[in-house]
């Protein structure tokens, strides 16, 4: 029952957009009046839980799919959205962990307000009858609630002891496929109060958005899709001058490189768990499934073709994860992986982007034998590389000044846990 996805760690300083925005409840009254005969959509409060480091790109990207009142927090980002863009986000977003639909929140400094504001806190005959299976994550905590595991334990006997009292009969709970999944995170109170409070949520995925389903074989230390695409929306390579990793590991970097530029929606061909909810429009999915499926194309959106992609991976068994990979995305054709040293690398006529995920201590590699590769990866670039620019995920700032190279960005990301820089130089 507690959470094992990745953390939730929003700020709860302010209120969360979407329906118990001012501006929407507004915007919708508005509406209504000006045309009656109009049926205004219900609007979301939602939450996109993303990777550190990654919330202004999230932001931006929910933006462009037709999110409103963006706001970025701690590790997710806050919006209000209509159900039709609530689909095209699971859809078509690359960054987000996950998406969580808000149905209350209520202060809580403990068990007791647990009981007290649950029961009123959904229309549970709705969502949660007793034929209906359910899951509790928390995240988040106080004082008297530090435990997610116990936290979660309480919201279950909460809402089964309801269901006893009104049906005669509860719910069960099911870890692995239930029909709902309830998310309760707890933090400090809105607006500089003094207490704690939750938020209550609907998990829209069922399993984290970033397991994309083409990665069957991946390397020693992969890195998970999603940030994967944060790290390459943030380089801004749009596919028009050539990519290239000379260490591409099982080819991730990549992958996710190539299906943002084609527009390849990372959430087709896989179920979602709000499509068992008691809301659901299925004519609607359908819609959102058709214009994510039309999006896909072989060329860039303004027809040229796609710049060469190319990936160097030295162990010869990764390098076939590599191509294992690429083909299950369906992108195999675009990308060229070979075997070899990165060292050894030639680069292609055209100047362009270089991205790295290089080795650095924590999983693979000693920092000794390690900065020899540093330091001879950092000649190379200098000697054959000039006028492209360089990506590096550091985690080691020891390795990094090994490349004698002098970094014009740095932006802070987490790497498995791991502190981590997204470094950009600009090679001479």
């Amino acid at each position: 029952m507690g959470d094992d996805r990745p953390p939730g760690e929003w700020s709860l300083a302010e209120p969360l957009p979407g329906s118990s925005s001012p501006l929407l409840r507004r915007w919708a009254r508005v509406l209504s009046q000006l045309c009656p005969s109009v049926s205004v959509p219900a609007l979301y409060s939602l939450t996109a839980v993303v990777s550190p480091g990654l919330e202004l790109a999230a932001a931006d990207e929910l933006r462009n799919l037709g999110a409103v009142e963006v706001q970025p927090l701690r590790r997710a980002v806050a919006c209000g959205c209509d159900p039709a863009t609530f689909m095209r986000l699971h859809l078509r977003a690359r960054l987000p962990f996950r998406l969580l639909r808000q149905l209350a929140r209520f202060p809580c400094e403990g068990r007791s307000d647990l009981h007290r504001y649950l029961p009123g806190a959904a229309d549970w005959d709705l969502w949660l009858p007793p034929q209906r299976s359910f899951r509790v994550e928390v995240s988040g905590g106080s004082s008297a609630l530090p435990h997610s595991h116990y936290t979660a334990l309480e919201v279950k006997n909460v809402l089964v002891d309801l269901q006893r009292q009104r049906w005669g009969q509860r719910s069960a709970v099911d870890l692995d496929d239930p029909d709902l999944v309830l998310h309760l995170h707890l933090g400090r109170a809105i607006n500089g109060g003094q207490g704690h409070q939750a938020v209550l949520s609907l998990v829209g995925d069922g399993a984290s958005l970033h397991r994309r389903g083409w990665r069957a074989a991946m390397g020693q230390a992969p890195l998970k899709e999603n940030l994967a695409a944060g790290l390459m929306a943030l380089t801004g390579w749009d596919g028009s001058v050539p990519l290239v990793d000379p260490m591409c590991g099982s080819g991730t970097l990549l992958i996710e490189a190539a299906a943002a530029v084609l527009g390849r929606a990372p959430g087709l061909g896989r179920s979602f768990l709000f499509e068992r909810w008691p809301d659901f429009d299925s004519q609607l999915w359908q819609r959102e499934v058709q214009r994510a499926e039309a999006e896909a194309r072989d060329t860039l959106a303004d027809g040229r073709p796609l710049a060469p992609i190319l990936g160097m991976e030295r162990d010869p068994a990764v390098q076939a994860q590599a191509v294992a990979n690429a083909a299950a995305s369906g992108l195999a054709s675009w990308l060229q992986l070979q075997q070899g040293d990165a060292r050894s690398l030639t680069p292609p006529p055209q100047a362009g982007v270089l991205v790295c995920n290089p080795p650095y201590g924590e999983r693979i590699g000693e920092i000794q034998e390690l900065l020899q590769l540093y330091g001879d990866l950092g000649r190379v670039l200098r000697e054959r590389w000039g006028g492209w620019t360089l990506w590096l995920l550091s985690g080691q700032a020891e390795l990094t000044a090994a490349l004698r190279l002098k970094a014009s960005r740095r932006i802070p990301v987490s790497n498995g846990g791991i502190d981590c820089r997204w470094l950009r130089y600009d090679i001479r």
